[in-house]
C-alpha cells in the first residue's frame, strides 16, 4: 500500500519571487556545466546554486558545494526568499508539451510527501538499477541541507483516471502559477497548484492507497539516498515519531494511465569503434535480421513504427538509412535462458545483447563505462557526427512501452540502462520537502 502526506513544503515566496521561471531547473542529473552558467545568470536565488553547485579548486572539507548549499538555504529563509508553508497541503504540477511527431500533451502530477519503503516490500518498485557515485552526491547534499528537493518522478495505475478527476474541479477554479523551464526543456508550459482544501487532500491520500504498487519512472538514486538517509536518521533518533518527515520522500505521481504519459527512445551513437566498418558489421547481422534499405528518415521512422514485440526493429546510419528487423526471439532464448520473456523481447536488451556485445564485440564494462557511447534523444547530432565523420554509426531505437516497463517491474526484472526516457522531467524548484522536523 502506498502512503502518501500533505507536507508544509519549502518553496520561493511569491511575493518575493516574480517570475518562478527564472530559479527553477531540470533535475539536477540534467545539468551539465553549459546549464548550470546559464541557470546562475538567470537569478542569484536560481535552485541550481543548491542542488548542482559549483565546483572550485580551492573547495575543501568546510567549504565545497554541499556547504555553500547549506549557506545558500539559511540566508535564503532568512531574506524569506524561501517560505514554509503554514499547514501540511498537496500540490499539483500539470505539464503542457508538444512531442516531435506534432501532438500535443497534457500530463498531471500530484506532489506530495510519499512514506519510504524498501523494495523487498513491494509498495514501490525500481526499474533501473543505481550507480554509486550519484548516490553519494545526493547523501551529502541532504545531510548537509536537511531536504529534499528532487522530485521522484512516480507512476501509478489508475485506468479510470480517478485521481485525476477528483482533482480537476479544484484546479479549474484556482489560478495556477505559470512557469517554464528556459534552459533544457523550454517548450515546456509547467501549472503549479497548492491544495488547500482538506476534504480533497484527505480524498486524495485515502485514493492513492488503494492504486498500487508504484513504479519509479525517474528518480532511482534519489529514492535510494533517501532511504539511506532514513536508515541513518532512525539510529539517531530512535524515538522519533512516524510522521518524521525523514520517513519520507519528495514524489510526484503521475497515473500510468495518463494519456499525457510519454516515453521517448534514446538512440546510441558508435564512435571510435575500430571492430568493423559497417559494410561488415551488417554482413555480421544478416543471420539475426532481415536488413531494408531506405532513401531517407521520414520513410525509415514510418517504417520503425511497424515493430512488434515479437520483431522489435532499429534504425542504422552510416550516411544511408537501414532498417534492421529481427527475425526471431529463439537467438535471445539462447543469449539469456534464464531471464524472463518480458526482459528478453526488449528493444534495448536486443539491441546490446544480440548487436552491441555478440556481434561488435563490446565488453558490458565499456558499456557501462560509456567507452564507444553516446546515448542521444535527438538523432540530429548523431546523423550529424557520423556525415562529419565523427562517429561510426547510429542506431535509432522506438521508445520503449509503458506496458512493457510494468511487465518487467512486476516480476523484478531491472531494466538495462537508458530504456525510458520519460519526456518532460519533473522540474526542480517548485517545492522542497524538509527533513528535520515532522511533516
Amino acid at each position: 500500500m502506498a502512503n502518501i502526506r500533505p507536507f508544509r513544503g519549502l518553496r520561493y515566496n511569491p511575493d518575493r519571487n516574480c517570475d518562478l521561471s527564472d530559479v527553477i531547473t531540470a533535475p539536477y542529473d540534467r545539468i551539465h556545466e553549459k546549464e548550470q552558467a546559464a541557470y546562475y545568470d538567470q537569478s542569484a536565488y536560481n535552485i541550481a546554486r543548491i542542488i548542482q553547485g559549483k565546483h572550485t579548486p580551492e573547495d575543501d572539507a568546510t567549504n565545497n558545494v554541499y556547504t555553500r548549499a547549506q549557506c545558500y538555504v539559511r540566508n535564503w529563509r532568512a531574506e524569506d526568499i524561501l517560505i514554509r508553508d503554514p499547514e501540511p497541503v498537496l500540490y499539483v504540477i500539470e505539464q503542457r508539451f508538444t512531442t516531435p511527431d506534432g501532438i500535443e500533451h497534457v500530463r498531471l502530477g500530484v506532489t506530495a510527501a510519499l512514506e519510504l519503503t524498501t523494495f523487498d516490500e513491494g509498495a514501490v518498485l525500481p526499474h533501473e538499477y543505481t550507480m554509486r557515485g550519484p548516490k553519494v552526491d545526493r547523501l551529502n547534499l541532504t545531510v548537509a541541507t536537511q531536504t529534499a528537493w528532487g522530485h521522484i518522478f512516480i507512476l501509478y495505475p489508475d485506468a479510470q483516471a480517478e485521481i485525476n478527476k477528483l482533482i480537476q474541479p479544484f484546479l479549474d477554479t484556482h489560478m495556477p502559477a505559470l512557469v517554464y523551464d528556459k534552459v533544457i526543456e523550454p517548450d515546456v508550459e509547467q501549472n503549479f497548484w497548492v491544495i488547500t482544501d482538506p476534504e480533497v487532500i484527505a480524498v486524495v491520500v485515502d485514493m492513492m492507497a488503494t492504486h498500487g504498487p508504484l513504479i519509479i519512472a525517474d528518480g532511482h538514486h534519489r529514492y535510494e539516498t533517501a532511504l539511506g538517509y532514513r536508515d541513518d536518521m532512525r539510529k539517531q533518533h530512535p524515538d522519533a515519531p512516524a510522521d518524521a518527515a525523514f520517513n519520507y520522500v519528495l514524489t510526484t505521481l503521475v497515473s500510468m494511465d495518463d494519456p499525457g504519459l510519454v516515453v521517448l527512445p534514446t538512440h546510441r551513437l558508435i564512435h571510435s569503434y575500430t571492430g568493423m566498418d559497417s559494410k561488415a558489421l551488417l554482413s555480421a547481422l544478416e543471420p539475426y535480421f532481415d536488413i531494408t534499405p531506405f532513401v531517407d528518415m521520414p520513410q525509415l521512422q514510418s517504417a520503425m513504427a511497424e515493430a512488434t514485440l515479437e520483431q522489435p526493429r532499429y534504425g542504422f546510419y552510416d550516411g544511408t538509412y537501414s532498417l534492421l528487423t529481427l527475425k526471431s526471439l529463439s537467438i535471445m532464448a539462447e543469449l539469456l535462458p534464464n531471464r524472463d520473456p518480458n526482459f528478453r523481447k526488449l528493444d534495448v536488451t536486443v539491441l546490446h545483447e544480440v548487436i552491441i556485445e555478440k556481434t561488435m564485440g563490446l565488453s558490458k564494462e565499456s558499456v557501462r563505462q560509456r567507452e564507444n557511447f553516446t546515448y542521444l534523444r535527438d538523432p540530429a547530432p548523431g546523423l550529424a557526427a557520423v556525415d562529419q565523420g565523427e562517429a561510426n554509426f547510429l542506431f535509432l531505437l522506438n521508445p520503449t512501452r509503458m506496458a512493457q516497463v510494468h511487465a518487467c517491474t512486476a516480476i523484478g526484472e531491472r531494466m538495462p540502462q537508458k530504456s525510458t526516457d520519460f519526456y518532460p522531467k519533473i522540474v526542480s524548484g517548485l517545492v522542497a520537502l524538509p527533513l528535520s522536523d515532522t511533516l
